[in-house]
This record gives structure tokens, C-alpha cells and sequence, in this order.
């Protein structure tokens, strides 16, 4: 297994709004406009599972398998051309600000790693950074 990490990003909110928030993917509906249609197409989701088609990657699904409250969200792909798990951590830094993280686990042939690194993990950076600029309120 391949891991990619993304840099801890400071969230303006209390940890228990941002958990609150990622552990319920119905609230995705919120930032539907800001997702951008050139990069992202048939995107759709209910409250533990989220699809996205991404060229030229394809769709991808996640669905939610544990939530550990208030702490952190773990994800698996359902449909994927890569199989992988993401988990999203939350600590609180005070009672007004937390930290979060994002972490995926690829399991990559050898021969694509070299292909595929880059570009997976610029995709988890973008990610934690669209992340922590959302409003947890």
C-alpha cells in the first residue's frame, strides 16, 4: 500500500461542526456550486456515499465505513479503476478551531506508481483544501 497525506489544514470551526459536517455527505448539497463542472461531472451522493466521474480517471465512488466521533471519518472505494481508503481526521486545536487531515491508502502496481503518485497526490491536497475553506456552521 501506497500512502498519500495531505499537509494539516486549520479549520475556522469547532471540531464537533466540521465532524458534524463530514460525517453526513447530504451536506454536499451545500457546496454543489462551487464544484467545478470542467473538472467534475455526475456528481451525486446521499447521506454515506458520494460519485463522482472524473475525467479521465472515470467514476469514482466512496461510501463511509466507520465513523469515529468526533474524531474522523474512514471511507473505501466502492467503484474505483484503483481501489483505496481515505480517512478525513478532525482534531480541535481550541473550542473555535480544529486541524484535519486527509490520508489515502492506494494499493498501486509498481509499474503506475511512478504515473499515477503525482497526480494522486496533488488530487488529496486539492481535496484538504477545498476542505477547510467550507462552512461548518
Amino acid at each position: 500500500m501506497t500512502s498519500f497525506e495531505s499537509q494539516v489544514k486549520t479549520v475556522p470551526y469547532p471540531q464537533e461542526a466540521v465532524y458534524r459536517n463530514i460525517s453526513d455527505l447530504n451536506n454536499l448539497e451545500r457546496v454543489r456550486d462551487r464544484i467545478p463542472s470542467d473538472k467534475i461531472q455526475e456528481f451525486s451522493f446521499d447521506a454515506d456515499s458520494v460519485s463522482v466521474n472524473v475525467p479521465p480517471v472515470g467514476l469514482v465512488t466512496l461510501r463511509i465505513v466507520d465513523r469515529d466521533e468526533p474524531k474522523c471519518v474512514k471511507f473505501e472505494t466502492a467503484q474505483s479503476p484503483l481501489p483505496f481508503n481515505l480517512w478525513i481526521q478532525v482534531l480541535p486545536v481550541d473550542e473555535q478551531t480544529s486541524k484535519m487531515k486527509i490520508t489515502v491508502k492506494a494499493d498501486i502496481p509498481f509499474v503506475l506508481r511512478g504515473m499515477v503518485s503525482g497526480p494522486l497526490q496533488d488530487g488529496v491536497d486539492k481535496v484538504a483544501d477545498a476542505l477547510a475553506m467550507i462552512p461548518y456552521e
